[in-house]
């Protein structure tokens, strides 16, 4: 296990959650992409990932609309992000995710990713990589690079 300390990002849909993780630089890598499943198994898998790569914190994309305001899927990733920061009892971050999936699709397309079946979960994570990005420049990427994610 490292010495440095790891956030993992996460992009919750309804049929799977992209997750990715910070490097030892701290920059954010895609990780998987999980499907759904109970919330006590994606928990348990989540619980390895924590274990895996030392992670201290998570960042758990918010979407909103393009007005700001809520919508359905606002309420549900609220309701994950408190799942965690209960279950891991380790700060749990909700980062604005408006355009994620649209900066995630120029991403792959840029790297030279088809279209196809398989990118739909390469995009899961990579707007989880995008999300978490986010809130790494937003914070300052070098307290996580040191160790020290807050």
């Amino acid at each position: 296990m490292s010495d440095v300390t790891r956030v993992l990002g996460f992009d919750v849909g309804e049929r799977r959650v992209g997750i990715a993780v910070t490097d030892a630089l701290g920059m954010a890598q895609p990780l998987i992409t999980m499907g759904r499943s109970s919330q006590k198994e994606e928990l348990r898998n989540i619980a390895r990932l924590v274990r895996k790569h030392n992670v201290t914190a998570m960042v758990v994309g918010h979407p909103r609309n393009m007005d700001g305001s809520a919508s359905a899927q606002t309420l549900k990733c609220q309701a994950y992000a408190t799942a965690l920061r209960e279950h891991f009892a380790m700060p749990v971050h909700l980062q604005d995710e408006r355009l994620s999936s649209a900066e995630a699709d120029e991403w792959l397309d840029a790297h030279g990713y088809a279209r196809g079946a398989e990118r739909k979960g390469l995009l899961d994570r990579v707007a989880a990589m995008v999300i978490l990005q986010d809130w790494m420049d937003a914070q300052g990427r070098t307290n996580i690079a040191q160790g020290s994610p807050e």
